[in-house]
């Protein structure tokens, strides 16, 4: 993607955490871009503190990725406002982290249906927009969907779906000339999971270093796909 001023980027769960951090690298390139939460209140708040950076546009859109229409009608705003779609960040995702006898029917089905489900739902509503622009897919998984560890049936479960999904898709829609990347990263200082970073984060991934990677993967020259890609701490605490 070598211009970057008349794109447009669509971001779920774009108001806090990595999602915030890719906005605001995007919006530095001069793109316009969509961001999606489940409040209109905390979207329009986020817009807000981004448009101040001077470049680029901005929009907040409530959307929940658990819920196929909505991420449709979300989409259908952004396609009215620019016309295009250009980049898919499939950034939303919950983590419930609890022993399988402990784990509720409740928590399993809501971290499946925001971390799996609206992935696809993410794709389904902008694939067609994205064919038109010969764009660029990325998903957010994580380094718990290769590696699994106790408490993490939910979370491990959906973050395996979501890699596997994405590298079936980059097979799927390559034709279209498209590219699909997956990013998984470590540790990340972010909201996730009701955490409130802090300065014992120093050490872990900030959320602008997963937007600079992005920025990294627009500019790869067409011809070469990292289709995915692993990014941890590199030096986290010792045990």
């Amino acid at each position: 993607m070598n211009s970057y001023k008349s794109k447009v980027a669509f971001i779920t769960g774009g108001s806090k955490g990595i999602g915030y951090g890719v906005a605001e690298a995007l919006l530095k390139l001069d793109m316009r871009v969509a961001i999606t939460s489940r409040s209109q209140e905390s979207a329009n708040a986020a817009a807000e503190k981004l448009s101040k950076l001077g470049k680029g546009e901005i929009i907040g859109l409530e959307a929940d990725v658990r819920d196929f229409e909505s991420q449709q009608q979300a989409v259908k705003r952004t396609l009215d406002k620019w016309g295009q779609i250009d980049v898919l960040i499939a950034n939303a995702g919950i983590g419930h982290f609890a022993p399988i006898e402990n784990l509720s029917i409740e928590q399993w089905q809501e971290t499946i249906d925001t971390n799996l489900s609206g992935v696809f739902y993410s794709v389904k509503s902008t694939l067609e927009s994205l064919k038109k622009s010969q764009g660029y897919i990325i998903t957010i998984s994580s380094l718990a969907g290769t590696n699994f560890f106790a408490g993490g049936t939910a979370y491990n479960a959906s973050k395996f779906g979501v890699t596997g999904f994405t590298q079936a898709a980059m097979l799927d829609v390559r034709d279209h000339g498209i590219k699909v990347s997956t990013i998984m990263p470590g540790s990340v200082a972010t909201h996730f999971n009701d955490h409130t970073p802090n300065e014992k984060d120093a050490w872990k991934i900030q959320a602008e270093d997963i937007g600079e990677l992005v920025v990294d993967l627009l500019k790869m020259n067409p011809r070469t796909l990292p289709s995915k890609v692993e990014v941890r701490p590199s030096q986290p605490p010792k045990k």
